[in-house]
C-alpha cells in the first residue's frame, strides 16, 4: 500500500479521518459511491471539501493511487468528483488509479479550489 507522505491524516480540528496508517491484512475496503443528500451536516460537507482540496494540492489533474487513502471518505466522492483512471477499475485495490473530474469537483466544492489560480 502506497502511503501518500505529506497528505493530511485528517481534518483539522475534527476527527474525519483522510489517510489510514497501515493496510488492513483482510484486504482494502471496496470504494463504493455513497449517496449525499441534501441534508447532510455541513461539517460532513466542509470535510468532502477539505478532503478534494487535499487531494487537488497533492496531486492536481494527475491519476494517483489509491494507496492509504481512507476509503470512506473516497467514498463521499467517487463516481462524481473522483473516478476511476483504470479500465477495469478494481475498488479493492490500494493499487487502483483514480483521479479528480475537475470541471465537476469545481462546480460541487468550488471552495476547495480557492487560491490556486484556475
Amino acid at each position: 500500500m502506497t502511503k501518500h507522505r505529506g497528505f493530511p491524516g485528517r481534518m483539522p480540528g475534527t476527527d474525519f479521518q483522510f489517510t489510514l496508517r497501515r493496510a488492513n491484512p483482510k484486504g482494502a475496503t471496496p470504494l463504493v459511491a455513497r449517496e449525499r443528500y441534501r441534508d447532510r451536516r455541513p461539517l460532513d460537507r466542509m470535510a468532502d471539501s477539505a478532503f478534494l482540496a487535499a487531494l487537488w494540492e497533492a496531486f492536481g489533474a494527475e491519476p494517483f493511487e489509491r494507496g492509504n487513502l481512507d476509503a470512506g471518505r473516497l467514498s463521499w466522492l467517487l463516481g462524481r468528483e473522483v473516478v476511476p483512471a483504470d479500465d477495469p477499475f478494481d475498488p479493492a485495490d490500494y493499487e487502483a488509479m483514480l483521479r479528480i473530474d475537475e470541471p465537476r469537483a469545481r462546480a460541487s466544492f468550488p471552495e476547495a479550489f480557492e487560491g490556486d489560480g484556475g
